[in-house]
């Protein structure tokens, strides 16, 4: 057992970060204060820094993660004393948020050796929080290690990249993505193979996919948008249905957590029980009321973020078999469909089809309302002779 089993095919990144574990702890060169950690989604970024914050936080005198010991058992389940995990869902991360998070950087470590802040999605700092968390990544404490998280080295403010040292992730092979589904979580092996190579190495998504049938139905119905758009019509009512299922999963998702939220803010302010929400704690509340819902919509955007990716993927099966490319189908459950749409369409399109999707993922990022968003998608993927 070891605190790095769940970070699958990243062999170069885990020997880097385990050096620099080892040379934490025999006080020699190896070690920095900031890393960066990049990825591709799904590759295991946040896996990978969790690891890495647990090897830092062992207690095993010979093995460096050794993932049995309390400092790696409580590292990787979040409640380490020494060990602090951000991660947003706001589209940004604001200054309210780093503030915390430095006065924390600031303590001493109180059990372990170093006291270690990992910062998912540091892609999000804006440049009022990023140059706030700059000043102490410039000066930092002797016992204090950042671990910064992002998709890429260019999402991150350049003056942060430059003083963190860049450990890259790379795309995890499926089949040890389906390794881990089968031996962590119990999946059966067939649907471990299909989830792993359905969800593109996505670790998170893959496992979703083996569990949730809901989630495998979801998908086929994503896929089946560039068949069912033939006119101005079909895009809209495709895309109407797609933007309205994003939002039902986002707040089936959150509906329970933000009512127990609620009630924990009236409780800690004295006005449990009451019918109407007093008017000494409105500001609270509703403060509460709009992070809720900034929440739901970062979590709707995801949602249809992942469906986005999933129609690249199909469209890269299409051109894959219009070009005769000799590599295997990220959807060869649905080889016949893939097969109809090659013939039915040329290369030229199915790459006019895909810049399509990747302007929508775009667009969703840069937080331009979703139905619009996916019904200038749904337009695009109208076969080009139709002109209705």
């Amino acid at each position: 057992m070891s605190v790095w089993d769940d970070v699958v095919g990243q062999g170069p990144a885990v020997a880097v970060l385990t050096r620099a574990a080892r040379a934490a702890r025999d006080g020699t060169t190896g070690m920095t204060h900031a890393w960066l950690l990049t990825g591709p989604p799904g590759s295991g970024r946040s896996t990978a820094a969790r690891a890495f914050a647990a090897a830092l936080a062992c207690e095993d005198p010979a093995e460096i993660g050794c993932g049995r010991c309390s400092g790696c058992r409580t590292a990787l389940a979040g409640s380490h004393a020494d060990v602090t995990v951000f991660s947003t869902e706001h589209m940004q991360i604001r200054r309210e948020d780093v503030e915390p998070l430095i006065a924390t950087a600031q303590r001493r470590p109180s059990v372990a050796r170093w006291r270690v802040v990992v910062v998912e999605d540091a892609d999000r700092l804006n440049p009022t929080s990023g140059n706030v968390l700059l000043k102490t990544i410039e000066e930092p404490p002797a016992q204090t290690v950042w671990l910064l998280c992002a998709p890429a080295v260019d999402d991150v403010l350049p003056t942060i990249r430059s003083r963190s040292r860049h450990v890259p992730l790379r795309v995890p092979p499926a089949d040890a993505v389906a390794e881990l589904l089968v031996r962590r979580d119990g999946v059966d092996p067939a649907m471990a193979a299909f989830a792993a190579r359905a969800a593109q190495s996505h670790v998170g998504l893959a496992r979703r996919l083996a569990h949730d049938e809901g989630a495998r139905i979801r998908r086929r119905e994503v896929l089946r948008l560039p068949r069912r758009v033939r006119g101005v019509g079909d895009a809209v009512v495709a895309a109407g249905e797609l933007v309205e299922v994003a939002a039902e999963e986002a707040g089936s998702s959150t509906t329970e957590r933000d009512a127990r939220e609620k009630a924990d803010l009236l409780r800690a302010l004295g006005a449990e029980g009451s019918t109407t929400v007093p008017p000494a704690v409105r500001a609270q509340v509703r403060q509460l009321e709009e992070d809720q819902k900034r929440r739901a919509r970062r979590h709707q955007t995801d949602v249809l973020d992942r469906s986005l990716v999933d129609l690249l993927g199909l469209l890269r099966d299409v051109l894959v078999v219009q070009v005769g490319a000799p590599v295997e189908l990220v959807n060869s459950d649905m080889t016949a469909d893939v097969r109809a749409m090659a013939e039915a369409s040329s290369p030229e399109e199915t790459l006019r089809r895909a810049d399509a999707v990747q302007l929508a993922r775009e667009r969703l990022a840069q937080n331009v309302a979703p139905l619009l968003a996916i019904e200038a998608l749904a337009l695009s993927l109208r076969p080009a002779q139709s002109g209705q």
